[in-house]
């Protein structure tokens, strides 16, 4: 039980979720000349997947922009919107060479620099000390628990805990920007423990929505007991059964669905002897954690047979995440903005994965306009002292001293959102028993009435919204009919045109589906609010 008194501040802008894209919406608004808080979970500049990673971009020339979008569009599945592709790309595009005073990009033999692609860790650093520079308060180890409304009903800010303090934080702030990631479900892929789908929750909570939640079954190969899910060299992998036969592993989009189908089959290895030299002399400076595991274990993955698994990604490199109603990025909810994973982006992948290029583009540029967006609404509703109060609904429960069985829910909902069987390959009746699982677990969430301490609030507050993310994914892959992008399934293998719209989906104790016409898209071009 926290014993300290809270720390209690002010903002125009509450930014929630220190990876790229908040630490990039924390800069954008301190640029319009509002104060800024960001709140984070972890450590602001090493938490997330992209702290973690050797991230490209979607880096296109000008001269070369129209025929990347006619490419991105014909692989979307009817849903992508070349409007949004333009704009991620100009934004990119001036973005990173802004990034030189504090990072080192490094050039090829014509002396040109490369801004493709870049290292997590020091483009992480970069992000933080731009923060800093910029006058921006950081709150680290400070996991938000719930969005604030004031009596009118507006939002207000949010409030959470300060782990290493041990004491409550509260915020006050008209506008508040969720960047919390998406959610992997616990599923040791890399970097991304902390993305649990809070922002999915408090979004929701607050009158918010989602879209997309359905393309949720993207997985990344990694090797076995190892959570380095770093995917591009294994392109150039070749694969293998127990017995040392080589299997046909389809390179390309069918990859992940091979893949899983040998080792629903049994375990299979791989060894990497196909990458070029070039990309072996480039790999320590692109990806330096890439052969950490190899080294642990005595292993020379060029030479060497090595068993490999697949991680389940959520919406992290899915699709799916909280609706966006405009071009600077705001939900329904008058003044609450999203970015990065936590907002949907079948703008700009459709029924695809982003990967990592396209949504790392996604993740600096929605920042930009969610910050930007929410500091024009701060300057709109200028703060002031209001009486605040809490909208959670789930989770947050008064300290006591009951069992907590949490762990259990978790693994419940690890149970059906893991399995190969059951999220990569669907069907209609397998989407039904695991609902069914995930409500009955819901039901068990709702009857506990206590929690056991500090840390309980937090591991409690995670839970639901594991358990609600789950949900809101399962029930709009059972509404989505059809196959379509990473959406397979096996009762319906067509793609239909009945389908060609977008799934919004909500609700807590009673989750909803509805369909939503292509053309309302012309409507964040517009300005809409509704």
């Amino acid at each position: 039980m926290t014993t300290r008194p809270p720390l209690l501040l002010s903002a125009d802008v509450l930014v929630i979720g220190g990876g790229l894209a908040g630490t990039w919406a924390a800069v954008a608004a301190a640029r319009e000349g509002v104060r800024v808080v960001l709140a984070e979970k972890g450590f602001c500049g090493t938490s997330g997947v992209t702290a973690t990673a050797g991230p490209g971009h979607w880096w296109v020339a000008p001269e070369q922009r129209q025929a990347a979008i006619d490419k991105r569009v014909a692989s979307a599945a009817g849903l992508g919107d070349p409007h949004w592709m333009a704009r991620i790309l100009e934004t990119t595009w001036h973005t990173l060479p802004s990034l030189d005073r504090l990072y080192h990009f490094p050039r090829n033999e014509q002396g040109e620099k490369q801004y493709r692609a870049l290292r997590g860790p020091e483009y992480m650093g970069a992000m933080r000390q731009l923060a800093v520079e910029h006058g921006v308060t950081l709150l680290d180890h400070s996991p938000a628990l719930e969005l604030l409304k004031n009596d009118a009903g507006e939002l207000a800010g949010a409030r959470g805990l300060q782990r290493q303090q041990q004491r409550d934080w509260q915020v006050q702030a008209p506008a508040v920007v969720l960047s919390t990631g998406g959610c992997a479900f616990h599923s040791r892929l890399l970097g991304s423990q902390n993305n649990t789908g809070d922002g999915y929750l408090m979004g929701v909570e607050a009158g918010a929505e989602l879209s997309g939640m359905e393309f949720s079954s993207y997985y990344c190969i990694a090797p076995a007991n190892s959570t380095m899910t770093r995917s591009m060299v294994y392109t150039f992998g070749r694969y293998f059964d127990a017995g040392g036969r080589e299997l046909a592993i389809a390179q390309g989009p069918d990859f992940n669905l091979s893949l899983a189908r040998a080792l629903l089959e049994g375990p299979v290895y791989c060894r990497l002897d196909r990458i070029p030299d070039d990309i072996r002399k480039r790999l320590p400076y692109v990806q330096p954690n890439l052969m950490l595991p190899f080294d642990r274990s005595g292993i020379d993955p060029y030479r060497d047979r090595f068993p490999v698994t697949l991680h389940g990604e959520g919406t992290v490199r899915g699709v799916g995440g909280l609706r966006l109603i405009d071009e600077h990025c705001q939900t329904r909810l008058p003044g609450l903005f999203a970015a990065g994973d936590a907002a949907s982006r079948e703008a700009v992948t459709g029924a695809i994965s982003g990967g990592g290029a396209v949504n790392s583009s996604w993740a600096l540029s929605s920042g930009q306009w969610a910050g930007r967006g929410a500091a024009r609404h701060a300057r709109q509703h200028p703060a002031g002292t209001v009486r605040t109060h809490g909208i959670a609904r789930v989770g947050l429960l008064p300290v006591g001293a009951q069992r907590d069985d949490s762990a259990a829910l978790i693994r419940t909902v690890q149970d059906e959102m893991h399995p190969y069987d059951k999220n990569l390959f669907r069907n209609g009746e397998q989407l039904q028993r695991s609902l069914d699982a995930l409500d009955n677990a819901w039901d068990r969430l709702r009857e506990q009435s206590r929690t056991r301490d500090t840390p309980a609030r937090l591991r409690w507050r995670e839970t639901a919204a594991m358990l609600a993310t789950a949900r809101w994914c399962y029930g709009s892959a059972l509404a989505r009919k059809e196959s379509r992008g990473m959406h397979q399934r096996s009762d319906a293998p067509g793609q239909s045109a009945d389908f060609d719209v977008h799934l919004h989906s909500g609700g807590l104790d009673a989750p909803w589906v509805r369909r939503s016409g292509l053309s309302e898209r012309s409507d964040t071009r517009s300005g809409a609010t509704a």
